[in-house]
Parts: structure tokens; sequence; C-alpha cells
């Protein structure tokens, strides 16, 4: 027996006996292996693919991508990441038992992908689709002592459009109860029925496995200063073990992205008055609704949405999600201004819900990304047919209790919207979703417009959503009898951070023979659009709900417009970068979306040595009215935002600025006139400095929490070096580990676990993980620049 097995078995043994009536165990450590023989030591959650290396070989597709309006078929090097997630792995650990339980319920949060799940070398269970989260029984395979769990795992080649990452990716846990009937929470439900005068109706679902005379059901809702605000206890089971009971809330405090005040919810189970289960979840109290006139309303106050998309992987640390990382993407994205995001194209994970519940982030919780017809030789529409009702069923039932969740979705540009036959999958689908949650709305992501309105298939959603097209808007509100519409899908801009081209032209099309894009945020896909384009028709038509911006992070494979192009292996159209770091358009999403707090944002860099003389426009992201513009103490003359035209209403533009070193300077105006902000940027001297700063500096060993650091350079006056491309190395020494490293580069082959990593336009992010209690060294180092150091807690 090997020390990990040992391990595993002193967890489990811990965990089990720690209470006498439900436990809980965190199946954190397995061994794995890619070929059924040799295992190695992994923690869970796991993507096995993501340390590399980059190779175009992996997932080799040669397709026309109808979606962008291909018709030719040609080789798609980087489309679902170039990474090795193709192929079998196995997973396997142990748990010892001194007792068999009365249940055993094995749950997993998602498994990439089609897991099949053995009990002491019994097959106990099996789900086809790998974003979803399903649940195995394993009590009837247990046994005293020790016993064996293990998943096999298959992803086929041709059967995702991104990276969806291989292996145990989301948490594996074991919940055990020592008495046949206990509370299963996916059968209970939480809702809030109504709000008025300070106080909520709110309604109570719990459902009892094993169900009998004997047992009785209480309910607590606790605030967050642990009072006790509503309470009630009875027995009146109906023939499905269900209790359903309403509660009034006195001076409820409400959930919003403005303030996301979450209750516990306690739910207790007794048998003649002893007790033998015991739950507790948070919950939020807060109502939704979309109608005609008063559009998106979140606790009866009409807003417009402001999301963005995101995809399930996490940058250099793929799809083995990570509350740390999940915390950081969602900060980042509501100091911008961001409201919500929708989980392009799937189900989410858990703990993204959580995260969301917590720190006050809306989601229209997403299933497919296609239903029949395949967008992928081996994609879900192999199992449509076969999983497409549990798999909804299980979306609902796993998240319908998280206060974030304001919408589901059933599909993303599905093939069938122009057919009578896919609005009747979009009726069913909708009303499994109705009957499991009827307090939410249903939408999906339409991208044919004509072809949807014309079937049927737009107006039976409760709120028709449009990806793209957005010059068809006004088309398509006279065909939709409920009186509005969702951006479902917007822009698909795309730019590199740091990366400036000249001449600056307005493109849907524009690509260069070095695989970047320009971050002047001008060009964009052939399908797609700028973001000032969908900001016009929301700020002008009330009938518009919202949006969802493609996309706020970079994410892996999908290297649209460098489909064709090698080395490209991630995206584009982030608002940030793939490892994490703003481009320019992220501030120009916050100057639009924040009315707390202004922005005022220049640029491009002003460092361009053998650019003189040569016209260089300077762009301004800002909420302020009007701006001048200095190039050393010159003026460049002072404009004011225009609403007549396409670029300049939400932008402040100075096209014909030459270019000359020293000092680039704005400064912005108020309403009246008066001086409100400036911001300087400087030409940058030779490299001297490295400078690192942490997005935390304390971590909790037992969460696997990780810090970000970014790297970036400085000259001896502390200017920052916006085009350095340094060769930076990272050591670790502590308490830490290093657990990745990321430049943003979409054309990058250094593998992310890599010590060595040159800076991206002056950047790159360093990913340090804990090991252990104590303190953390991580220096970073570049040839002819001092060592830098930070210390992590």
């Amino acid at each position: 027996m090997n020390k990990l097995t040992l391990l595993t078995i002193a967890l489990a043994t811990s965990a089990l006996t720690a209470s006498a009536q439900r436990s809980t165990i965190n199946l954190k450590t397995w061994e794995f292996s890619r070929d059924s023989i040799s295992y190695k030591p992994v923690t869970v959650p796991h993507d096995w693919a993501i340390s590399g290396p980059f190779d175009k070989k992996w997932d080799l597709q040669f397709v026309a991508i109808e979606q962008n309006g291909e018709k030719e078929k040609t080789e798609k090097s980087g489309r679902s990441g170039a990474l090795p997630w193709i192929g079998r792995g196995f997973y396997k650990t142990s748990v010892s038992l001194k007792k068999v339980p009365a249940s055993a319920i094995l749950e997993f949060d998602g498994a990439m992908a089609d897991p099949h799940v053995y009990v002491n070398g019994h097959l106990a269970g099996h789900w086809a689709y790998g974003y979803n989260a399903f649940r195995v029984d394993a009590t009837p395979y247990l046994k005293k002592g020790k016993n064996e769990i293990s998943v096999s795992l298959n992803n086929r080649e041709e059967s995702s459009r991104w990276y969806p990452g291989g292996g145990l990716y989301r948490p594996v846990q074991l919940v055990t109860n020592a008495d046949a009937a206990h509370i299963h929470q996916w059968g209970s439900y939480f809702r809030t029925l109504s709000i008025a005068d300070g106080k909520a109706e709110v309604s109570i679902c719990t459902n009892v496995k094993n169900a009998d005379k004997t047992l009785t059901v209480e309910n607590l809702l606790v605030d967050a200063a642990g009072k006790t605000v509503a309470q009630i206890k009875n027995a009146d089971f109906d023939a499905e073990g269900n209790i359903i009971k309403n509660l009034s809330v006195d001076n409820a405090q409400l959930w919003s992205p403005e303030s996301p005040y979450l209750y516990k919810l306690v739910t207790r189970l007794y048998r003649k008055g002893k007790l033998v289960d015991q739950t507790q979840q948070k919950v939020g109290i807060r109502t939704v609704r979309v109608a005609q006139h008063d559009g998106f309303q979140l606790n009866g106050v009409s807003r417009k949405i402001k999301g963005v998309c995101l995809h399930h992987d996490l940058g250099p640390i793929g799809a083995a999600v990570n509350k740390s990382a999940l915390i950081r993407q969602i900060r980042t994205m509501k100091e911008m201004g961001c409201d919500a995001i929708r989980t392009a194209h799937n189900m989410p994970s858990t703990w993204q819900m959580e995260v969301c519940d917590s720190m006050g982030m809306m989601v229209m919780a997403e299933s497919f990304d296609m239903w029949i017809y395949p967008k992928c030789k081996n994609g879900y529409a192999l199992n449509f047919k076969e999983w497409a009702d549990k798999d909804i069923e299980n979306l609902v039932r796993n998240h319908r209790n998280h206060p974030s969740i304001v919408m589901w979705s059933i599909g993303n540009e599905i093939p069938e919207q122009w057919s009578e036959e896919g609005r009747d999958i979009s009726k069913h689908l909708q009303n499994i979703c109705h009957k499991l949650d009827p307090t939410r709305p249903v939408t999906q992501g339409m991208d044919q417009a004509e072809a949807a309105l014309n079937s049927g298939f737009a107006q039976v959603m409760d709120v028709p959503g449009f990806n793209y097209r957005v010059h068809k808007y006004d088309k398509n509100i006279r065909q939709l009898p409920k009186g509005f519409l969702l951006g479902s899908e917007t822009a698909s801009t795309v730019s590199s951070r740091g990366v400036y081209k000249f001449p600056v032209e307005v493109s849907d099309s524009k690509t260069y023979p070095d695989g970047q894009c320009s971050s002047y945020d001008v060009e964009y896909c052939p399908w797609s659009n700028l973001p000032d384009d969908d900001w016009k028709m929301q700020d002008d038509r009330d009938y518009v709900i919202g949006e969802f911006v493609w996309t706020g992070y970079d994410y892996l494979g999908e290297p649209s417009p460098y489909d064709e192009y090698w080395p490209s292996r991630s995206s584009y159209f982030g608002i940030c970068d793939l490892a994490g770091l703003p481009k320019d358009r992220y501030w120009l999403y916050r100057s639009h979306w924040r009315n707390d707090s202004p922005t005022l944002h220049l640029l491009p860099h002003w460092t361009w040595p053998g650019r003189e003389g040569e016209t260089t426009p300077v762009y301004c992201y800002t909420s302020y009215p009007s701006a001048e513009l200095f190039v050393n103490g010159k003026s460049q003359g002072r404009i004011v935002k225009n609403p007549n035209t396409r670029l300049d209403r939400y932008r402040l533009r100075w096209n014909n600025v030459k270019y000359e070193p020293g000092e680039l300077r704005v400064v912005a105006y108020n309403y009246d006139g008066t001086v409100a902000d400036t911001q300087t940027v400087r030409t940058a001297g030779a490299p001297a400095h490295i400078v690192l700063k942490a997005d935390r500096t304390t971590l909790n060993p037992a969460e696997d929490d990780l810090a970000f650091v970014t790297v970036s350079l400085t000259d001896r006056d502390g200017n920052p070096c916006p085009t350095a491309p340094n060769l930076i190395k990272a050591s670790v020494k502590g308490a830490g580990s290093l657990r990745a490293t990321c430049n943003g580069d979409a054309t990058s082959l250094v593998p992310f676990t890599s010590d060595s990593m040159p800076l991206f336009n002056g950047e790159m992010v360093i990913v340090v993980g804990t090991k252990g209690k104590g303190s953390i060294t991580l220096t970073v180092s570049a040839e002819g620049l001092p060592d830098a150091t930070l210390t992590i807690n």
C-alpha cells in the first residue's frame, strides 16, 4: 500500500467519524494515468492537458466553420487549444469505511468526458456530458474496510469548438448518511414568491429520500449576523417525499449585484425527535421579471444587463476549476462595471455560482452548443436525443438555489432554429426548466434572425436572445409579440494587448503576418461588430434589455480571425487577455458601464522609436464628455463626444497626431467646462527595474489558494516599458510552488508550467500556489536587471 492510499484512507476515516448523521468527504487526492498502467498522484480538480506541450497535431481539424460563413474546408490547427486533451484518462482513489453507511452518493461536479464510475470494480454510474454535474449511488457496492473508486474518461477528437480540458476538472465528493432517510439537496428548493413593503414571502421545498411518518423536517432561515429570521417545523410529506411550506421574512435584505446579501438555509431531519440529517446552504431573496416596457427587472427595478460571456477555462491553469481564479475573474469584471455573465456554452461549476452569489454577479446559466445537428463531428449531437432532458434537469436541480442565476439558456446558435422541429424542441426544453423552476425566464442565443423568426423558434422563448446582427434589431422586434429582445452575444471585437497597427482602419476581416490584432479596438469578425454599435441600440432602443459581450476573457481555442494560422491557439475576443490582464478595451467598457467611478484612459503607449514624425492616432476612453490632448505641451485640440457618429459617440479620438518622443497628456472636462482629471503617458527609456504586483499576499493552503502576480518593467524614472520582450525567470521557495506562467500572447508556444517566459508587450503573470503553512518567496529575474522578490504569507 503506497503513501497516497494511506493518506486517502486517513482523510476519509477522519471525515466519516466526525458526524453520526451526514458526512461529506472531499475526494481531492487521486492517482491518474493515461494508459491505466502507470499512475501518478494528482490533486482534483485536475486538468491533464494544460501542461502541454502545444502542438498543432492535437485535434487537428479540417472543417468549414458554418457559423463563420465558410463554405470550403480548411485546416484549423488551434481550434480546440492545441493541447493534448484527446484520448482516455483514468483516475482511482480509496476510501476506508468502519461500517457501510445506509446511503452513499458520489457527487461529481463535472468530468471531461464521458465518465464511467466504478466502485470496487462494479460500474456504479455513467454520464455522457462532460460539462454537467451528476450523482452516483455507491451504496450497493460499498463494503466495510477499503473501497476503491475509479473513473474512466474518454475525450473524442473533433468533439469541441474550443478547449474543453480533460479529467476530473471539478470537485468530487462522497456524501454518506447513517440513516436511510436523508435530505436530498437537489430535490430541495428555495425561492422568493414576492417582495413588498420590506417583507418577503419565500417558499421552501424539502425533499426527503425514504420518507416515512416518523420523520419531521425543520427549516430555519438565518441572516448574516446569525439570527434566525424565519422558522417552521412540520411532517406533511407528499407522495414524493416533499414538504413545501411558505415563510414570511420581515425586513428582508435583498440580493443584487450592488448588495449581494445571503441568508443561510438550515434544514434538519428528525426521526421521533432525534436528529438524523442536517444540511445548510446559502440562499438569496430576490425576484426576476422580464416584460414589455419594463424590460429586465431585478427586485422590481428595471435595469439593462451589462454582461460578458465566459468560457470555462481559467487561462494558464486550464479547465481545473479554482476559487481564487474565479474570484479574481469576477472581481476584475465587476470593477469594469459588468453585472452579469453568460456561462458560454455549457453548464457552470458549482464553485463559480457560489462565487457569483457572494460577489454579486448575475448569471445566464447555459446548457448546450448543439442539439441534433452537429457543429463538430463528435459533439453533443451524438447524445442529445438520449441525454438532453436529463442534462437540463440536472442543470436546474443542481443550480436553482443560487440567487445569482437570473435566467436559463437552453442553447447557443442551434442549427435547428430555422425549423418547426427546432421550435418544438425549444418549447420542450423550456417547459422542463419551467416545471423545475417557475421563477426564472428561459432564453437561448440565436444567430439566424430571419430563420428563427419565420419558424416561430424565437417567439416561443421567454427571452428572445440574438447573437450579433445588431443592425437587424429594429426589424426583429416587429415580429416579437413580447416586445423586447436581448443581445445574448455581442461585439466579437478582436485585439491583442499592447499591439497597435498602422494605419488605423475599421475592418471586419483584418489579419497581419504576426498573428496579432490591433488594440485600437476597431477590428472585428465578419459576423460581428464594434462595441459602439451595440451601445447605440441599447441607449436608443428601450426594447433592448441588455447584452452579453463576447468575451470577458480570452480563452483557449477558437483563435479567430487566425483559425488557419499557426502558431495561434487562443482567442482574441477577450476584454482581458488569457493572463487576465486588461486590454485597452477594458477601459472602453468601463467608461460606458460604470457611472459611480470616472474613467480616463489613453492609448496607445508613447514609446515608438523609429516612428518620429509619423501619424500615430491617440484615443481616449473616458466617462467625461470632452478632453484636450497635449504632446510635449503642444495642444492637439479639445474635442467633445459626438452622438451623431459611429466612433466618436463613446470615444475621444485625435486621428492626426504626429509621434514625437516625450510626454502625452490629456485633460478631461466636466459638462460645465471645469477640469475633471488628467492623465500623462511618457516615452520609456531602457528597462531598469522589475516590478511585481500580486492580487493577494495572504493565501489559505486548505483552500488551494492562488496568487496572481503581474510582472512588468520600468525605466530608471519609473515609467512602464510597454514594448519590453525580456525573458523572465521565476523561482518559488518556502511553502509554495510555481503553478503557471502566462503572458497573454495567443501565438506563444511556451508551456504554462515553464518557469521562464518572455514578456508580451511589457507584462506577464506568474501564478503561485501553496503547499502548506508558512511564507512563500517569489524571486523574478531578467538578464541585466536586478532581481525582484515578493513575499506571500
